[in-house]
């Protein structure tokens, strides 16, 4: 049980001068007390001894100890939260993918500049980063990747092409929807992903998830017909929204750049561009802090959608599921890897009744 007070943060950062600026700025964004350190080995220990964070910042780009060793050793002897920072090139979100996957619950994307401007916006985002991983419990550990695995959507009776799937997450989305993503059939139905993620970083997390997958996952482009077993992962500056026509099925299509819910893309956008096909629609929304998806996970249910979030257990932040499940929304709730099994079984039975006849009911 994290102790009453400000949120303590360590943040690990061979850059003196960012992280005296970034200190500063973080005390400015209210309830934090920050703390930092180089990655070197000794001084990390130290500043655990004495700061006790709640919550760690780890750069992913320090050169004094390789972060993927200072990662696993805070995971396994200071097991608290850790937000990973990394400038917006292909070596910085490699690895900040790569300590995604070693355990860190979330990314920032680092200033590209030491104006203050730049450093107060990065200190505000990793505020709210902070205040959502300090605020949850710990998820419940990811099962064996060998469970829950489905053959083939078609062996279901289930016609692939009939149906989309429109998924949404936030903090901690990155590992549930590759946990997800692993159990899904090559022939699932066509997803749609919105994860809240910086600009360039959204491409290399649908290469991740390409490498893991039956599916074939990309990022997202303008016009593309998406269809059964491809998945596509929106751009992290422009709204997503999937539009359909018996002619040519499903179409990925970007809109306009302005935030909705604080959020660009919105998986609110994402959900509501499915209304209108909402009967051949499934919706999942994954962990992630504040209420994004949730009104439009609603709307799409009462038009005729099945919906299915992130259970409790599970989320690193339980927001989004939470709002969605407060506003009766949420048909059923299950850890990801049991999601995907769900949804076969949900969509045979549909495929199986009318399609005049309304959805089945958990």
């Amino acid at each position: 049980m994290r102790s009453p007070g400000p949120r303590r943060v360590l943040l690990i950062d061979d850059m003196s001068a960012l992280r005296t600026a970034l200190t500063v700025e973080l005390q400015r964004c209210g309830n934090l007390k920050p703390t930092g350190c180089t990655s070197n080995i000794t001084e990390v220990r130290d500043r655990l001894l004495q700061a006790h964070p709640d919550v760690i910042a780890l750069d992913v780009d320090v050169r004094r100890t390789h972060p993927f060793v200072l990662l696993t050793k805070l995971r396994s002897h200071y097991p608290v939260p850790v937000i990973i920072c990394a400038h917006q090139n292909p070596d910085s979100i490699a690895q900040a993918f790569r300590a995604l996957e070693r355990g860190a619950c979330d990314l920032v994307r680092k200033p590209t500049s030491m104006r203050h401007a730049a450093i107060a916006q990065y200190a505000r985002e990793l505020a709210a980063k902070i205040h959502a991983v300090t605020t949850a419990a710990p998820p419940a550990p990811h099962p064996p990747a060998a469970l829950h695995q489905i053959a083939s959507a078609r062996a279901a009776g289930i016609d692939p092409a009939r149906y989309l799937i429109v998924l949404g997450a936030s903090t901690g989305g990155t590992q549930a929807i590759t946990t997800l993503m692993e159990r899904v059939p090559m022939d699932m139905p066509p997803i749609a992903i919105v994860q809240h993620m910086p600009p360039g970083f959204t491409r290399s997390f649908a290469n991740r998830l390409n490498s893991l997958s039956a599916m074939r996952v990309s990022e997202a482009v303008d016009g593309d017909i998406i269809g059964p077993g491809n998945a596509v992962v929106a751009r992290g500056d422009t709204h997503l929204e999937v539009r359909f026509s018996p002619a040519t099925g499903y179409r990925a299509t970007y809109t306009h750049t302005t935030p909705r819910n604080r959020h660009c893309p919105s998986v609110d956008v994402l959900f509501e561009s499915a209304i209108p096909n909402a009967t051949n629609t499934v919706v999942i929304l994954l962990t992630g802090m504040g209420g994004d998806g949730a009104r439009g996970m609603l709307n799409l249910r009462h038009a005729g959608a099945l919906t299915v979030a992130q259970d409790q257990h599970s989320c690193v932040v339980y927001g989004m599921p939470k709002e969605a499940v407060k506003l009766g929304a949420v048909m059923h709730s299950a850890p990801p890897h049991e999601i995907p099994l769900w949804i076969i079984r949900q969509l045979a039975h549909r495929s199986s009744r009318p399609r005049h006849a309304s959805a089945p009911q958990t």
